[in-house]
């Protein structure tokens, strides 16, 4: 099976209600993006963000709600994450505008009293954004409003002892990057490691996947113990792994009453620009006794993506088409066709349709 990615299973449509092909290469525009841990905002502490192309500032308001605007002073281009936060307004530090955290200027202090300037119009735009598994989540659509589900962001499940967070710039696109989480096929070779495979022989793998909300879900299974990390948990555990649009990959791991998730997603910075974070969380408290051997292994485990990655963008920007091939490959396919109808549903303003079915896959790896 040989298919070019995105994959073109129909000659492209033609008239104003086409979609545009360009739409394809570029993240979703409409879909909530991780844009860091919530721990490293506070009232008076704000942080300067990426988010496909547009610079965007967090911070926190004195009630403690999240709020995010564009990183640019509408008087002379300055960024306020420059500025000052006191929970109320952001103080541009060139000329000493304020802004509300609703983005509305507060107050223009260089104006004479005769001056008959009226600034209660002039706003920086705002964008959502929530918190949820520890995390920021900006939704950068600008659009017109119209009917549209979006994919909700991740949530935890339990509650976590301890926590690990990674995040690593990778110099690749949004899609290529997003595709090493659903690839199976990698993970042998990328990931190498004494401590993650310890057997270096290739098995076939039987796995049923289904779909879910904006995604598909590798069914819960028991796994074998030879993992580390599986023997850590004694015995065999349950392991459900679970991809949601627009890039989030959830891995639940259960073991009687102990709980380990790995999830991991990918937000799209600018062109071949994407931010790749990785959590780790657990119930078991012990298990925070480990965080110095953990996080060394976790950014080796990370860099190794990052490096074959960026090598991998370098021949597709030489030649930008792929070949998939096999069921191993299925799952990346299964990524565009969501995308697509990601952008097909919003383009007729209807709800999203997974177009995806109950599947066994082999592979060996």
């Amino acid at each position: 099976m040989l298919t070019a990615a995105p994959p073109r299973a129909a000659p492209p449509e033609t008239g104003p209600d086409a979609l545009d092909p360009q739409a394809m290469r570029e993240p979703l525009p409409n879909a909530w993006y991780c844009v860091g841990p919530a721990d490293g905002i506070a009232t008076n502490r704000m942080r300067a963000v990426a988010l496909q192309g547009e610079q965007i500032v967090l911070g926190r308001a004195k009630d403690g709600t999240a709020f995010a605007l564009r990183d640019r002073c509408p008087h002379r281009g300055m960024a306020l994450s420059k500025g000052k936060c006191d929970g109320e307004t952001l103080m541009c530090p060139f000329h000493g505008w304020r802004f509300g955290t609703d983005g509305r200027c507060r107050d223009v202090p260089t104006l004479s009293t005769h001056d008959s300037a009226d600034f209660s119009r002039i706003a920086v735009q705002r964008f959502p954004v929530i918190e949820s598994a520890g995390f920021l989540w900006v939704n950068p659509y600008l659009g017109p409003a119209r009917v549209e589900d979006v994919p909700a962001v991740p949530e935890l499940g339990f509650e976590a002892a301890g926590c690990l967070v990674l995040e690593l710039e990778v110099e690749a696109s949004f899609d290529l990057t997003t595709l090493s989480l659903v690839d199976p096929g990698h993970v042998a070779f990328v990931h190498d490691n004494w401590w993650f495979r310890a057997s270096k022989e290739l098995r076939e793998k039987v796995k049923t996947f289904q779909p879910v909300p904006h995604g598909f879900v590798m069914t819960s299974h028991a796994t074998t113990t030879s993992s580390p990390l599986y023997r850590l948990l004694g015995g065999a555990p349950e392991v459900e792994i679970e991809f949601r649009l627009p890039g989030v990959r959830l891995e639940r791991i259960v073991a009687g009453t102990k709980r380990v998730a790995n999830y991991t997603f990918a937000t799209p910075l600018g062109p071949n620009r994407t931010m790749l974070t990785n959590a780790l969380y657990w119930s078991m408290p012990a298990l925070n006794l480990l965080k110095p051997i953990a996080k060394p292994l976790m950014r080796q485990f990370l860099t190794q993506d990052q490096q074959v990655l960026q090598h991998a963008q370098k021949g597709l920007d030489r030649k930008p088409t792929m070949v998939l091939l096999g069921q191993g490959d299925l799952p990346s396919q299964w990524y565009f066709r969501l995308k697509r109808e990601a952008l097909e549903a919003a383009r007729a303003g209807r709800p999203f349709e997974n177009p995806l079915e109950r599947q066994e896959l082999r592979w060996r790896s």
